[in-house]
Parts: structure tokens; sequence; C-alpha cells
């Protein structure tokens, strides 16, 4: 498999290109701050070109018997495991995560082919024989067309596997507009899908920016768009394809939060906090960034919390006793130091301070990289900024809460409604507190509640915009559209028009 190219182009049709636009955009190693490509960025000639490439495969691919469709992915998945650490390191190498949590992005990438293969049986529709005497009705899923994906920078892997491999296991045609942070496994997928023998144009990549965003979004023969991102581009991607006739399905924002029970065991609590809230630097769409303590565990739970907060082991990714590295971005640690100070301003107490951390205790070469430590926050309060605003960053805050009632009534007067957790003991009240909460996917003692493949990814209230959640049996029936054939013949067919409604007879 070919590695990162210093020119990082797009994939149309079976070719990589630089495009015409001359417009290109810098791709930074987060870790020590240094350039280490540049990626060409679309314009609207370069998404026409690619929609039109997938649009010309696309008769060709729809008329391919799903199973011998299966057979490409079966392929594509041989060869993901074959190449998977290259994908993680790549992964590292552009965003900064650490090398290991590379490696669990790829594997639940992974998990998404493996559910994308059972295609054959998705498909399978309804038969009822004899609705009507002499009359039968079925129903079968058939692919919409050309579907586009626009992806986030903070799974440049796993997310656009959340799309991909079901639409075109369904049999559309794809066209992946990925990061330009970090656009590098974009094109490595791409190479891998050639390898698997997927004929040229079913799946092309457009590297860009918004240019190239509102050019998939407007464009006319893209039926279907997928995306993950922050809320307010959720929005305007959902109502702006849904103005243009498209179907769309837009995951946005998150504020997560994790209640911890006074009957909770600190010790799993505590670890599941550090885990969730500094795992991949905190940017994570399904990150724990709001801890509810309830009465008086916060008194048991904030000395060991403290304690690991300071400890947490930031290094370069390739470091495997890492558990968290570089932000993805100068600007992105900019804005997280934003809320940091903005967060001290409106009174929460500081009880760790990431702005701290001295970027050369991170390794050889990392001095001029985005480091920053885990940050902790007790006593804030739901008027604050770090508690309304998604931060997307290392930043933990703490809210006292008397009881469980107090801390569901917190949660449900939030805005976003996307992931939330529960530590307790005590069966009841995770059986209430996962009726009550209103969320789209809970955790009962699991800080991160994404589901697996065959379930389906999404969340509520402005956490999703759209009816149907990514991947699993919903993402089927996002990819296709039902048909509904019923059918006799003549022998069975009673003489004289018919001027009434039809009835089962």
């Amino acid at each position: 498999m070919s590695s990162i190219q210093h020119a990082i182009e797009h994939y149309i049709g079976g070719r990589r290109t630089a495009g015409a636009s001359g417009r290109s955009q810098e791709v930074t190693n987060p870790a020590s701050g240094q350039v280490t490509g540049h990626v060409a960025l679309a314009g609207v000639a370069e998404v026409n070109a690619a929609v039109a490439a997938a649009a010309a495969a696309f008769p060709a691919w729809a008329g391919t018997p799903p199973i011998r469709r299966a057979r490409v992915l079966f392929r594509f998945l041989e060869l993901l495991n074959r190449d998977k650490d290259a994908l993680a390191h790549a992964i590292t190498a552009e965003h900064g995560k650490v090398f290991t949590d590379a490696q669990g992005e790829v594997a639940r990438g992974i998990d998404i082919v493996e559910f994308a293969c059972g295609v054959p049986q998705l498909l399978k529709g309804d038969y009822t024989a004899q609705v009507s005497t002499g009359m039968d009705n079925w129903t079968l899923r058939q692919p919409l067309g050309v579907v586009a994906g626009i992806t986030p920078f903070n799974f440049p892997v796993m997310v656009p596997m959340w799309m991909f491999p079901v639409a075109l296991a369904t049999g559309n045609t794809f066209v992946l507009k990925p990061s330009p942070t970090d656009p590098g496994p974009s094109l490595m997928i791409a190479d891998l899908l050639k390898e698997a023998g997927l004929p040229d144009g079913v799946f092309n990549v457009v590297q860009g920016d918004k240019v190239a965003v509102d050019a998939l979004v407007g464009h006319p023969d893209v039926r279907a768009l997928s995306f993950v991102g922050s809320t307010p581009i959720a929005s305007y991607i959902y109502e702006t394809g849904a103005h243009h006739g498209k179907r769309v399905q837009a995951l946005g924002g998150a504020k997560n939060h994790m209640v911890v029970m006074p009957d909770a065991d600190i010790e799993q609590a505590v670890d599941a906090l550090i885990g969730a809230a500094y795992g991949s630097a905190g940017e994570r769409c399904m990150a724990i960034s709001v801890a509810v303590l309830v009465g008086d565990v916060a008194e048991r739970l904030m000395p060991r919390l403290v304690e690991r907060a300071r400890s947490l082991k930031v290094l370069d990714g390739e470091n495997l006793a890492a558990e968290m590295g570089p932000i993805v971005t100068r600007a992105a640690h900019a804005r997280i130091t934003g809320y940091i100070e903005r967060g001290v301003a409106e009174g929460a107490k500081l009880l760790v301070d990431g702005r701290d951390f001295d970027p050369a205790s991170a390794g050889p070469g990392c001095a001029g990289g985005f480091w920053m430590g885990g940050t902790l926050f007790d006593h804030v309060t739901p008027e604050m900024t770090i508690y309304k605003e998604e931060i997307f960053g290392p930043v933990l805050s703490c809210v006292r809460v008397k009881d469980m009632a107090e801390a569901v009534r917190l949660i449900n007067a939030h805005e976003f409604g996307n992931g939330v957790s529960c530590f307790t003991r005590d069966g009841n009240a995770a059986r209430e507190f996962g009726q009550q909460i209103e969320v789209g996917m809970v955790g009962i003692n699991v800080p991160i509640p994404v589901p697996m493949a065959w379930h389906g990814f999404g969340g509520w209230k402005r956490s999703l915009f759209g009816d149907m959640h990514a991947y699993g049996e919903e993402g089927v029936r996002f990819y296709t559209k039902q048909k509904s054939i019923m059918q006799r013949w003549p022998e069975s067919i009673e003489k004289g028009a018919e001027f009434v409604m039809p009835t089962a007879k």
C-alpha cells in the first residue's frame, strides 16, 4: 500500500489527480508542529468531475448482484486487516491521537465493513402471498444513486467507514469529502478499494473545504448526504441539502455527561472519567466532558480524579506508553485555551490546568507541537459557558447535584443529546435512568456507549438532524429506497372496470 504523499490529491474515476483549482492547504504533524504536506482543495470543477465519475459508474454497480458486491468488500476487509497498522500510523501522524487509540479507530471501522459484507441478507425484502385473491405483494430495496459523505478530522478512518461500506454494499456510488486537516488516510482507503477490485468511479475522494462542501450539497446528481461535525454546520447542511431535495443525515455536536451515583465504585468511575474525558485529547463527539456528581460522592471521588488528571501521560502518539497526544491544530489549541480562560473568569474552580503543560516533556522534537495537558474544573454550574458549549478538548467539568432526579433534569435540559453514562450498582436506578434520560446513546457503567456496527449511531435533539442513525440497519434504509410490487395474472382478473378503492377480496 502506498504511503501518504507530500502532495495529497483527489481520487476521481480510479486515479489520483491534483485538480485545476490551484488551491491547497498545509497538513501538519500536531506533535511537532511541522508541515508534512499540502492537500489540494477542490473547486466546483473537481466536485463535478467526481460526481460525474460516480454517476457513470452507478448503473453497472447497482446492477451487480449483492453477493458480488459483498465479495469486493470481503477482499477490502482482508486488505484492511493486512494494513491496519499502517492506517493507524497515518492517523497518528496527521491527527496526533496516540497509536493505540488510532488502532482502535481502525478496528471500529473494520466492524462496519464486516457488517456491510452481509448485504445479501440485509437487502432481503418482505413477501406476502395472496394479499387478495390471485394477487401477491412484495417489497425490495434499491440504491439511490450517487451519495456523498462529509467527514470530520477526529476520525479520518472510522467515520468514513460509517458511511461508504454500507452505501457501496447497497449499490450506490460514493464521493467522500474528508477533512483537509488529516486527509492522507482517505487516499490509502481509495487505494485499498481499488486493490480489492472495486470498479473505477464507484468510490471517489474530493479533498477540500467549504467550497467543496457547498458544491456537493447543491449538486443535482447527489441523492443523499451524510455528515458528521459541529451542530451549526450540521444544521446548515441538513437545511440546505433538504432544500435541494436530498436525503440528509447530519450528526452534530455533543455535551456528554457521566453521572456518578453515591453507590458507584470510585476507582471504576475515576478510570472511566479519565479515559473518556482525556482519550484522544477530548476530540471525540462521544467524549465525556461533564461529570455529574450525585450526593456525597464528590468528596470521595475528587481527590482521586485530581491525582489521576495530574499524572496523565501526555506523550508523542507513537510512544506506546502515551495516554493522550497533542491537540490537532494550533487554532484548536487556541480555542480550547480560550474556554479554559472563560471558565476561570466565570467562577469555576480550576483544579488542574492543562495550559501549564511543558511540550518538551512529550518527547524529542515536540517543542513546537500543539500540546496541552488535561484540565479539570469543579463547582461548574449550568450557566457557565464551559458547561453549555462543546469544547472538543481535554477539559472535564464537574457539576454537583443532590440526587438522580436533579441529574436527569440537568441533562435533559441541555440542547445536545448525543451520549450519556451513569455509574451505579443499583439496578433500579440504572433502569429508571435509561428510561427517563433524553439522550440517544446511553451507557450504564459504560463511559463511551458507541453502538456496535449492527445497531447504529446517533443522538437526539441538536446532536442529530435527520430521521435515521448512521450505519446498522438504519444505514441500510438511509442508502436505499423501498419499492412495493403488487402482482396478479390475467387468469385471476375479473371482467369489468373497477371504480372503487381496491380492497382485499
